[in-house]
């Protein structure tokens, strides 16, 4: 890990803790940008890196559990929670609602880096997804309006011929839009396609009946 393949968020109101964090990162090779408020945070402008937010709990603009609750729609960086007030109720709640960790202060470097990079791990996997999501998207938007009547029909299970019965085509037109279909999407097999279809999201109406039309 390099210090421009990723990037660490601090925000922490104290600035002794805020410069002490940013030593440590930075003695593992680690690139920080510490902020004071949540508010500097959501309002500044950040590197598209892979990514890990250590989040104080008790700040002056907002609760660092609201944050969480605030940024939980948009793609944020996994989140380390760190305080000096820990609870269970908070730590919980932080848990269940996506955060790596959750640090009491004082807590050891070797806890505090554990989670950092299981954070930018998981930030990483999640980078993966979304792109090789959008590349789907991508090769389905470039399939013809019959080609995406065909696409369900075929991960739904069901034969060449009652497809093409279903679209009112015959079964060679139907083969042929197939695939197309294979090939745009990149699918190596059918189960890659309605591996596919599962992620799309692409609503499956119809299904395979033994010696069914």
């Amino acid at each position: 890990m390099t210090t421009d393949d990723h990037i660490i968020f601090i925000v922490d109101d104290d600035a002794r803790v805020r410069e002490a964090l940013g030593e440590l990162l930075e003695t593992h090779g680690m690139r920080a940008i510490a902020f004071g408020s949540a508010g500097d945070y959501v309002n500044a402008e950040k590197p598209d890196l892979p990514a890990c937010l250590i989040l104080d709990v008790e700040l002056p603009d907002i609760n660092g559990l609201e944050l969480q609750r605030q940024i939980a729609k948009g793609d944020h960086p996994p989140i380390v929670f760190i305080t000096g007030h820990g609870d269970i109720p908070s730590s919980v709640r932080a848990i269940k609602h996506g955060a790596v960790d959750f640090l009491t202060k004082p807590f050891s470097d070797t806890d505090l880096m554990a989670a950092v990079h299981m954070a930018i791990f998981e930030d990483r996997r999640k980078r993966s997804e979304r792109a090789e999501l959008s590349l789907l998207r991508q090769r389905y938007l470039e399939l013809t309006p019959r080609e995406r009547d065909v696409l369900p029909l075929v991960v739904s299970g069901l034969l060449n011929k009652q497809a093409a019965s279903k679209l009112g085509i015959s079964e060679v037109t139907l083969q042929i839009h197939r695939r197309n279909v294979m090939q745009k999407m990149a699918a190596a097999s059918l189960a890659d396609l309605v591996r596919m279809a599962e992620r799309l999201e692409i609503p499956i109406t119809h299904s395979r009946k033994t010696g069914g039309n």
